[in-house]
């Protein structure tokens, strides 16, 4: 698989069959992280990977309602990083520009891996640092919930996400989001 097929197959799926997460496949995934650009290589990016059934169990008190379909994941992803991580240029904080870049190479690979790679914004950022462990100047950004993706749509979704798990969600046409040499005036 090439980047572009990757970047074509990458889905926000909801729906889960359990997998072995290993340690290669927790080095596989950040090593490809690491490889992202950032400025003056600062690699303002951290990351937890949460795989241990215990831990599991215990981060499933950061979902709301909603996002219980995270639950049936294998591995939840902690993407973490910190301003004075990363370049800061008059008023341009780079950090999480830098950590986001590095989590979609990881997306990506998990990807071309045949896994599903979900990030998230909806959980609990206070209840995630506490389990976890992460001081309070760190920010924790996204979890990405990591699985394998499950022909058999899970039960809990509700029916704005099942239609999601059946036909990608239509992306904004061209002209809404790519200018050609300036800002267009309207």
């Amino acid at each position: 698989m090439d980047v572009k097929e990757a970047i074509q197959k990458r889905r926000a799926y909801r729906s889960f069959d359990p997998i072995e997460i290993t340690e290669a496949l927790i080095k596989d995934l950040a090593g490809c992280a690491q490889l992202s650009a950032s400025c003056n290589n600062n690699q303002p990016w951290r990351f937890i990977f949460v795989y241990e059934h215990d831990m599991l169990e215990k981060m499933h008190e950061v979902f709301p309602k909603g996002n219980a379909w995270a639950k049936s994941a294998s591995m939840y992803i902690a993407v973490l990083s910190k301003k004075d991580y990363d370049c800061i240029i008059d008023d341009r904080v780079y950090h999480q520009f830098d950590t986001g870049m590095a989590t979609a190479f990881l997306i990506l690979r998990a990807t071309e891996l045949g896994l599903v790679a979900h990030p998230i914004a909806g959980y609990n950022p206070q209840k995630t640092r506490e389990l976890l462990g992460v001081p309070d100047d760190i920010e924790v950004i996204t979890l990405v919930i990591v699985g394998e993706h499950s022909k058999i749509i899970n039960p809990i979704l509700s029916e704005k996400q099942i239609i999601s798990e059946k036909q990608r969600p239509e992306r904004f046409p061209f002209e809404k989001f790519v200018y050609l040499n300036r800002y267009p005036n309207k």
